[in-house]
């Protein structure tokens, strides 16, 4: 029972820790408001984050961990982002990649 209620105060913890990180990050970028969840980003992070100890997540400055959670951010923004191109778009991105000319 008492471990129910230590996971229970850490994921508040972590709650508490990660919200603001996260919702002044989607301020700041209109990216993540157009692709990005907020609350399933938060339960995602709080999730990641669990799987450190309290003592380790402790130990995380706040400016590291909103560089971390920003990059994790970027990753899931950008993620499947080629899935949302057309045919067309699909060509020009693959010629420039490729070093083709775009036609």
């Amino acid at each position: 029972m008492q471990e129910v209620v230590q996971e229970y105060s850490y994921n508040h913890e972590l709650i508490n820790r990660i919200s603001p990180i996260v919702k002044n990050l989607f301020k700041g970028n209109s990216l993540y408001l157009v692709k990005l969840n907020q609350r399933e980003m938060i339960q995602m992070l709080v999730e990641l984050f669990g799987q450190f100890s309290p003592e380790e997540m402790r130990e995380i400055k706040d400016d590291d961990l909103t560089d971390r959670i920003d990059s994790i951010l970027i990753l899931e923004a950008v993620s499947g982002t080629l899935n949302d191109l057309t045919p067309e778009q699909i060509a020009i991105f693959d010629a420039a990649v490729e070093g083709r000319p775009i036609r």
